[in-house]
């Protein structure tokens, strides 16, 4: 199984000004946006930390899900909440040749922890040995940072602000989350029941 973004976030959709206003720096002068690269960084890195801690995907992207067998036959759960769309559905055999999976032989369950694919019908196609199955989907909260919940911008900013205080230490404490943004992140992150199954 491997999960890859076919798209990044892009330079303009990071909040570098509300995030500059965020730490209280200086305006007015004419070297207000000296720090915006390193802003920008921060952000980023903090944005994949959330997402990775809570299998969100913050700002809206495409990515590409992978697998070479079926975990269940009738079903493939998604590793990345929330999913708006499945945008492509094909079937690879070992030489790498594609068969398209169409609309109408699968639906999507867009659960907030757990997104689905689901066959309609008693099982997703057969994938033949050697060959992989590629998923192309759209999730995101938003495609713009004032449309994600607040509690998740202000995890990005708390993070952020850690790495921006940070920068260039380096610590064994440096791989457990803040408190505080372990705390916004917890009601987030998948149930595990069942085995983590639903």
């Amino acid at each position: 199984m491997m999960l890859t973004e076919q798209t990044s976030v892009l330079e303009a959709a990071l909040p570098v000004s509300e995030f500059r206003d965020h730490l209280l720096l200086g305006s007015g002068f004419a070297d207000d946006g000296l720090q915006d690269p390193v802003l920008a960084t921060c952000l980023r890195a903090a944005l994949a930390a959330v997402e990775s801690e809570s299998s969100k995907a913050l700002l809206e992207r495409q990515f590409k899900y992978t697998v070479s067998a079926w975990r269940d036959i009738d079903r493939l759960e998604l590793p990345i909440a929330p999913v708006t769309s499945v945008d492509e559905f094909q079937v690879f055999d070992i030489q790498g040749n594609a068969s398209d999976v169409q609309a109408n032989q699968y639906r999507l369950v867009p659960d907030f922890y757990r997104p689905f694919i689901f066959a309609r019908g008693w099982s997703l196609p057969v994938i033949p040995e050697g060959g992989t199955v590629e998923v192309l989907f759209t999730a995101g909260f938003a495609a713009n940072w004032t449309g994600i919940p607040a509690d998740l911008q202000q995890a990005v900013f708390m993070l952020a602000t850690h790495f921006y205080d940070n920068r260039g230490a380096a610590s064994k404490s440096d791989k457990v989350l803040p408190h505080g943004v372990a705390s916004l992140l917890r009601r987030y992150r998948p149930m595990r029941i069942l085995g983590g199954r639903s």
